[in-house]
């Protein structure tokens, strides 16, 4: 028999048949499928972008806010557990007090893991398992005989969990939103006010039937809801996705020469130290709230027990923490709203230090005095400097830095203000244990919000009048150095006219 030709001989149409029986025709069938799918099924696929502000983002909106109460609003109710916790592990306040700095910090330490878990897995992954992970720390701190158990347990396990829930329910919001984006995310930061709210009530009644250790055991429980609101958050097409993300650059082609090399692609993608290195703005915001964040979250910590500890009813020293957690359902989107508005966008930083100083003077005022009067009015002052850093943290922020390396620089932002959070709070219980008086312990908030504020507020105005004087230098310069070159003298009749020529082409060009 004569061998065939290499390869399929050609048909009538120039075209190759298929070497594979009836292969022609699959392919033909799959060619028709992909044409109905995307004429016909991929656009009903819920497009983040496309389809943005539809009825499903507003479901998701309402899972974000429900996850963030369950997670942010979570921290608030530990002081509820203090002494309970002092009682049951005979230890001192520096010794209590870590559990709650290890779950607050590692709530925004966790950061860049999250953002790798979201880029690989998503949102609704990464919800879940915060969820789980939430739920299992809690669980196992329920049965813990140490303080060193419950730090790892209910402290550093949950503390992780719930900061992969929170952060990818921001997250999602950012690819559902396009024209509601400021009014979605102030709506969702009213869900961390409901959760300071109720969270103290809810460990009050739980701590009077069933101890800390049931308690414990039933935040588990509560806790697994934030897989619920995960599965609400529907992925995002993958042809959609590379749109959104910005400031993430595309992960490079080239083989990697080694793990430190990985490791220093993965540090410049979401911790920027050039950034930190480079723009003096950035530098000034981060060390400023790194050292404001020394004294804020103390209040949170050590209300109740300096209340119960000048003769406040349990019961309505609980209430403290939930007065804060209801007006800031009301201020914190109105704060929101105003820091969203452009009037505001050359003030927001020096508006953010005027609250962080507001959040000091009131601080002291609560020091001065334990009476419960004078309790309730200091946590509703309280709440409205409260609401103003809530609402302009994250704002200043994109403010100072390029939105192409913001992501990064959140990353190191978070870091850096988790370690002033692990910090705090035991410090502020070994002068606790030095002093036996609370009153240290808030004088101690308002030096650290003060000196942030008074630093903070002097640098951007130094910065700012450096940026005036700046362009008008350059400016100047310029018609200096025009005039030589095009010949022009004090006695040319049309120099003035050709001086005046050169400058404003300067200016217009910059």
């Amino acid at each position: 028999m004569p061998r065939p030709a290499h390869g399929p001989p050609a048909t009538s149409q120039g075209r190759c048949p298929s070497v594979i029986p009836g292969a022609g025709a699959a392919r033909a069938v799959g060619a028709v499928a992909a044409r109905l799918w995307r004429q016909h099924l991929e656009p009903r696929m819920p497009q983040a972008l496309e389809c943005s502000e539809g009825c499903w983002a507003w479901m998701v909106l309402l899972a974000s806010v429900v996850t963030q109460g369950l997670t942010l609003g979570f921290p608030t109710c530990i002081g509820i557990f203090f002494a309970e916790l002092q009682r049951e592990f005979q230890a001192g306040n520096s010794e209590t007090s870590w559990f709650p700095s290890i779950l607050t910090a590692m709530l925004h330490a966790g950061g860049p893991l999250c953002s790798i878990l979201v880029g690989r897995f998503g949102c609704r992954a990464t919800v879940m398992l915060g969820g789980v992970l939430a739920s299992l720390g809690m669980v196992a701190g329920s049965s813990c005989r140490t303080l060193g158990q419950l730090y790892l347990t209910a402290g550093f396990i949950t503390g992780l969990g719930m900061c992969f829930s929170f952060q990818s329910s921001i997250t999602v919001l950012g690819l559902y939103f396009t024209r509601w984006r400021v009014l979605a995310n102030a709506l969702a930061s009213a869900g961390v006010s409901l959760g300071i709210m109720l969270w103290p009530l809810l460990s009050r009644y739980l701590l009077e039937d069933l101890g800390w250790r049931g308690s414990f055991l039933i935040f588990g429980g509560v806790l697994l809801h934030c897989c619920v609101c995960g599965a609400i958050l529907r992925p995002v097409p993958a042809r959609v996705t590379p749109e959104t993300r910005d400031g993430l650059p595309p992960p490079s082609r080239r083989p990697a020469r080694g793990c430190p090399a990985a490791c220093g692609r993965a540090i410049q993608r979401h911790l920027a130290f050039d950034v930190l290195r480079h723009n003096v703005g950035y530098r000034v915001y981060t060390l400023g709230v790194a050292w404001m964040i020394m004294g804020f979250p103390l209040p949170h910590v050590f209300l109740v027990p300096y209340a119960i500890w000048h003769g406040v009813d349990e019961h309505r020293a609980a209430l403290l923490i939930s007065i804060i957690g209801f007006s800031n359902i009301f201020l914190r989107p109105m704060a929101g709203l105003v820091a969203g508005r452009r009037d505001f966008a050359s003030h927001r930083k020096y508006l953010f230090s005027l609250a962080a100083l507001l959040n000091g003077l009131t601080n002291l005022a609560c020091a001065a005095s334990a009476d419960f009067r004078v309790l309730v009015a200091y946590c509703l002052v309280y709440s409205v400097s409260m609401s103003g850093i809530g609402a302009l943290l994250f704002q200043v922020l994109m403010d100072i830095v390029p939105m192409d390396r913001f992501s990064s620089a959140l990353g190191l932002f978070t870091v850096l203000e988790s370690i002033s959070i692990l910090i705090s709070p035991p410090l502020a219980g070994l002068l606790l244990d030095t002093t036996s008086n609370f009153s240290y312990v808030f004088y101690m908030s308002s030096f650290f919000l003060i000196s942030a504020a008074l630093f903070m507020g002097g640098s951007f105005w130094a910065l700012g009048k450096m940026e005036r004087q700046g362009p008008q230098a350059e400016v100047q310069g310029a018609v200096t150095e025009a005039a030589p070159e095009q010949g022009l003298t004090m006695e040319d009749t049309d120099g003035p006219k050709k001086r005046l020529r050169v400058e404003i082409m300067y200016v217009t060009s910059v």
